[in-house]
């Protein structure tokens, strides 16, 4: 059919038609984008958890495990313990010293009770000395005693002088001894803090869950050597999880602290969770960029565009559904809505 020949009200309904079109797209277009600015989502995120090492305080071979790997605990609850015979032989041998110290203690108390005597034993000695040679001194004058006498007398003094000096020597040597300052001694002091220390070291064999937390990485049996400050297993505190999306740095201006946060994880694509910004990560590693070792790294989809960096958002999640429970590292879908909500899991100021 020749298109010359077509009705000209056909051929007007037809531009017609085709410019509602592309009017149609575009105003979708910018209402999709409008909507994404306003209700910045992503499904770059994952469920988290914090982590903490299990690491004992002393080595030694375990004895005793008390979990599984996957179990959850309590707090309190014992995970394992370490053979405390070592421990506990320290301990003994600390409580001894404590008990020999307190022992020489009160035999240098004696001692020094015995170095106070003397002391004030020399101190009247010299007083009588010196009242002798003061009695002697004018009698020489007068001739009614010889000069003999009164060396004799001076001779005296100077010895009980020098007798009382040895004496106060020997009674600052006990002292000293003794490592009194004020009202504590030195020696009980160390002797009590080894004590102490060794008591700790045997409460450190019993290792206890320290929150509620599940057990991950436990590939250990009783027997294995535990060396002090190295992990043995993980536990993940299952108190508080939270998302960590990947936004794209131009949402930042519509994410704020507080905001309500719609989630919908993978394996349970008919659910939804709530949850709350609780705040805005202000440093990421980039790719070009030195490493330090401690920046999240949030890498872009493609290298050969340059795409907006992408900014982790920290989402805290209201309280799990007992029958569809939150694992670390669960893949997420997040929707930042417009409304605040008050959560006591968000933090006072401002987080970003």
């Amino acid at each position: 059919m020749d298109e010359s020949r077509d009705p000209l009200w056909l051929k007007v309904l037809g531009r017609l038609l085709g410019l509602a079109i592309l009017s149609g797209a575009g105003w979708v277009g910018w209402h999709v984008t409008r909507l994404n600015y306003q209700f910045p989502r992503t499904d770059d995120a994952s469920v988290m958890a914090n982590v903490v090492g299990i690491a004992p305080h002393v080595s030694g071979a375990l004895i005793e495990l008390k979990v599984a790997d996957n179990q959850e605990v309590n707090e309190g609850d014992l995970l394992f313990a370490i053979d405390p015979r070592p421990y506990e032989a320290a301990l003994a041998r600390a409580e001894a010293a404590l008990l020999l110290a307190r022992s020489e203690l009160s035999a240098m108390s004696n001692s020094i009770s015995s170095a106070v005597s003397a002391v004030k034993v020399r101190e009247a000695e010299l007083d009588l000395a010196t009242s002798d040679l003061k009695r002697y001194e004018p009698l020489l004058k007068s001739q009614a005693i010889d000069a003999l006498t009164v060396d004799v007398a001076r001779t005296g003094q100077r010895t009980a002088m020098a007798q009382l000096e040895e004496a106060q020597q020997a009674l600052l040597q006990q002292q000293n001894l003794l490592g009194q300052f004020g009202g504590l001694n030195a020696r009980i002091g160390v002797a009590e803090a080894d004590v102490r220390a060794a008591r700790i070291n045997v409460e450190y064999c019993r290792v206890r869950a320290p929150f509620k937390a599940r057990v991950a990485n436990l590939h250990i049996s009783p027997g294995q050597f535990a060396r002090e400050g190295e992990p043995i297993f993980a536990l993940v505190d299952t108190r508080q999880w939270y998302v960590v999306a990947n936004l794209r740095e131009s949402f930042i201006e519509s994410i704020r602290p507080g905001l309500a946060v719609d989630v919908y994880l993978m394996a349970y694509p008919n659910r939804r969770f709530a949850g709350t910004v609780q705040g805005v990560g202000w440093a990421v590693q980039t790719p070009e960029g030195p490493s330090t070792g401690v920046l999240p790294e949030a890498k872009p989809a493609l290298n050969w565009v340059r795409l907006a960096q992408r900014i982790p958002v920290r989402i805290a999640l209201d309280a799990p559904d007992p029958q569809r429970p939150f694992r670390m590292g669960m893949t997420a879908l997040v929707t930042v809505r417009k409304e605040s909500k008050t959560d006591p899991a968000v933090p006072a100021g401002n987080g970003r």
